[in-house]
């Protein structure tokens, strides 16, 4: 990969450079909730406005404790230095489960599932992850010379 010249081709985007960084932004740097959905704060009780979106979008009205509000808000901070991506296109949710399995048909090929370790497997022919214990699978078998050809290039330091 490193020996390979490449060439790629990107189009300038619609707007310019300052149009896509804050289209992004909106995605990468939101609130859980924005302040226009809380309803109201009274006696330990959050009221706020969501979407069911099981039943054609509708607004409606819900009222947590406290407690049970700002834990469910919690659960959206991510860690320090992870930023939050949304996928579109094949990817978006309310799609993902029809258009993969089409992907796949489409590309002629099955979708992975997960295989159990079965008693029956030679322990020859099963390793399991050292993290988490569950069975690895050969995906592929490289020879010396490919693994040297995929490896990044040495760093070689003098001594003085």
């Amino acid at each position: 990969m490193y020996r390979k010249e490449w060439i790629v081709y990107l189009k300038p985007p619609f707007g310019g450079p300052q149009f896509v960084l804050h289209y992004l932004g909106r995605y990468t740097h939101r609130v859980a909730i924005s302040n226009h959905r809380l309803i109201s704060f009274a006696d330990g009780k959050v009221t706020f406005r969501w979407r069911d979106s099981a039943h054609n979008n509708e607004q409606k009205l819900m009222t947590l404790s406290l407690d049970e509000f700002l834990r469910r808000f919690l659960l959206h901070l991510l860690p320090e230095g992870f930023v939050r991506i949304r996928n579109f296109g094949l990817l978006a949710n309310r799609k993902r489960a029809t258009t993969l399995p089409l992907c796949f048909h489409l590309l002629g090929a099955a979708p992975q599932t997960e295989q159990a370790a079965s008693p029956t497997n030679d322990a020859s022919q099963l390793w399991l992850c050292p993290k988490c214990g569950g069975p690895m699978l050969v995906i592929e078998r490289l020879t010396a010379a490919e693994i040297q050809l995929r490896s990044p290039p040495l760093m070689i330091t003098a001594a003085a």
